[in-house]
């Protein structure tokens, strides 16, 4: 029997990620945890209220998801664990801007560069509801296809509601496979 343990959200783990926005002139980066898709070609990125990041995207209507991978695990923790008000995190990473004033980390294996839509409130949290403008990768992640291998990516996982981090697993399997022989 299942037990009931209340309204908890149970979608975890999801890919760790670092929002990039220009804020006040610079670039600025937030740890993300509440990262979600919506369809083929639109995120959202739900943010506490008080986060410094949030000003620069409301300002801008533009962000950059950067998908952390263990060699970046160290600084994008740190991006979560000070407000850009207080502490200038533009120098965390190595950046580049894009043609539309967004900055991306330079060292991170995968990009989306977004535009937000609109922005849904929920108590404590501003929600980015975001088109995809571009996403980029480094050809290293790519397979033969061109498309993301996560297999070679090996995105870090953020867990919740224990704040913990974890390597992504092995392949089972592909998807619509195992339905074909079940009745």
């Amino acid at each position: 029997m299942k037990k009931n343990i209340g309204n908890a959200l149970a979608l975890y783990p999801t890919p760790l990620v670092v929002v990039g926005a220009m804020v006040d002139g610079r670039p600025n980066w937030l740890l993300a945890g509440h990262v979600g898709i919506i369809g083929h070609d639109h995120v959202m990125v739900s943010l506490a209220v008080a986060h410094y990041t949030n000003k620069g995207v409301r300002e801008s209507k533009k962000l950059s998801i950067n998908i952390v991978d263990e060699g970046l695990l160290s600084r994008a923790d740190r991006s979560g664990c000070v407000s850009g008000s207080k502490e200038d995190k533009s120098a965390l990473f190595d950046y580049v801007v894009d043609d539309a004033g967004v900055p991306m980390i330079s060292q991170a294996p995968v990009t989306m560069v977004c535009s937000v839509e609109d922005i849904y409130e929920t108590k404590g949290f501003e929600s980015f509801i975001c088109t995809i403008d571009a996403t980029y990768a480094e050809e290293r992640v790519l397979n033969e296809a061109g498309k993301i291998d996560y297999r070679v990516l090996k995105p870090v996982l953020f867990e919740m509601p224990t704040y913990e981090y974890l390597r992504t697993g092995d392949v089972i399997g592909k998807c619509m496979s195992f339905g074909k022989d079940a009745e």
